[in-house]
């Protein structure tokens, strides 16, 4: 089976521009492609998980993957899928993101010299350097700005209004397909679906700029089966970085997805065979937890290692076993101060631990009946818990449906 065929299989691609072209190319080690990042966060999310496993498919194959860190772009906003404008960053915030990309994406890719090692590169080398009447007579007339309201990136920012900063954006993305094709030889740019209409800009200004052809293909996005976007959403992020999602909050969050969800993920995020994919698509019912035990330590493994996967597959199973070993579960130790006369409040608990960021969210959450302790629902917020009840292996609070920690006493 190709690369392409793959991919295909695997139900990834969405668009391309020339099937043949784009076959071509990756299936015999011809494209030299990019993915760009703005880096408007110090992590990448699990959101981010179709791309680095796509470059890690294209690398595979002899493809040379050239990881683009927005640094210009990220200084204006792509306003693609967007209903508000995205907040600006300085350059030192910019410049501190991009390192941590770099160093969470050397987990997925092959970086260095040579034939098929990944580039990194930082459009701001490019971009900021620009003069602005330079730009305009050399690109400006190869962008139809009717065609420019109709691409998809700006519907949603048109009923609020579009700000003339963001109106740029795809200005700028096509720019650097043009200034890769000419340097480094790019031949390829690829993606999330919602990024085709700014692609297709980069491969119009190479073709009448210089009279050439270039390609963009597209991935799926990653959503769920109500259509929201896995992993990637605003306030409520999966990060690959473990201090801001712990390895086995990680591994919860995919061993939790639903069971009309499991095998896209399977399929699409994971290297496992495809036969054994296959295979799997049969399974049902208990089986499906056992799909998603694999998703979630393929994943887990992928972004923090066998170690890490493995206790927090360990820290998993120990929920719905007796006796299990819940000591790699995320776990606050309490100090005897927090017990005033040898108790302590679920209220208090839950901020105690980190579970709530305020006693009034704690609150809520109870009243709400988001709290179980030990398996059973805490409902009165008045509700206390004895300091002996934290000795030993301590207690399991279980805030929502998937969020498990373990809280003892020092």
């Amino acid at each position: 089976m190709t690369c392409y065929d793959e991919l295909q299989a695997r139900g990834l691609i969405a668009q391309v521009t020339s099937e043949e072209e784009v076959k071509d190319l990756i299936n015999n080690g011809k494209a030299t492609f990019y993915i760009g990042y703005d880096c408007t966060a110090d992590s990448l999310t699990a959101g981010h998980f179709v791309t680095l496993t796509l470059m890690k498919r294209l690398q595979m194959a002899g493809n040379k993957p050239i990881a683009l860190i927005g640094g210009g772009t990220t200084t204006i906003g792509d306003p693609s899928g967007r209903t508000d404008m995205r907040k600006m960053l300085t350059r030192d915030d910019i410049d501190h993101n991009a390192e941590c990309f770099k160093r969470q994406m050397e987990r997925f890719i092959d970086f260095g010299e040579g034939p098929g090692k990944a580039m990194m590169l930082n459009n701001a080398d490019w971009l900021l350097s620009l003069n602005y009447v330079d730009l305009l007579r050399e690109v400006g007339a190869c962008f139809s700005v009717n065609n420019m309201l109709r691409a998809d990136c700006y519907k949603q920012r048109m009923e609020r209004g579009l700000s003339f900063l963001e109106f740029n954006y795809m200005i700028m993305q096509s720019y650097d397909f043009y200034h890769m094709f000419q340097t480094v030889g790019c031949n390829l740019q690829c993606g999330g679906n919602d990024q085709w209409s700014n692609m297709l800009g980069g491969t119009e200004l190479i073709r009448r700029k210089l009279g050439r052809d270039s390609h963009c293909m597209t991935i799926n996005l990653l959503t769920d089966s109500q259509g929201n976007k896995m992993g990637k959403t605003a306030g409520n992020a999966v990060w690959l970085d473990p201090s801001k999602t712990s390895p086995y909050d990680f591994y919860q969050y995919w061993r939790n997805v639903g069971d009309a969800d499991v095998m896209k993920c399977v399929r699409w995020l994971t290297f496992l065979p495809l036969e054994q994919i296959d295979e799997m698509d049969h399974w049902k019912d208990a089986q499906l937890n056992q799909a998603k035990e694999i998703l979630a330590w393929e994943l887990t493994n992928m972004v923090h290692g066998k170690e890490e996967a493995d206790k927090a597959q360990a820290a998993a199973r120990a929920l719905f076993s007796t006796g299990g070993d819940v000591s790699n579960m995320p776990t606050t130790e309490l100090d005897a101060g927090k017990f005033e006369g040898g108790k302590i409040g679920a209220v208090n608990l839950l901020v105690a631990c980190g579970l709530c960021p305020s006693n009034g969210e704690a609150r809520r959450l109870i009243q709400q009946g988001g709290m179980a302790v030990n398996d059973r629902k805490v409902t009165d917020i008045g509700e206390a818990f004895d300091q002996s009840d934290f000795e030993g292996e301590g207690i399991i609070i279980k805030k929502g449906k998937k969020v498990y920690h373990r809280a003892v006493v020092k």
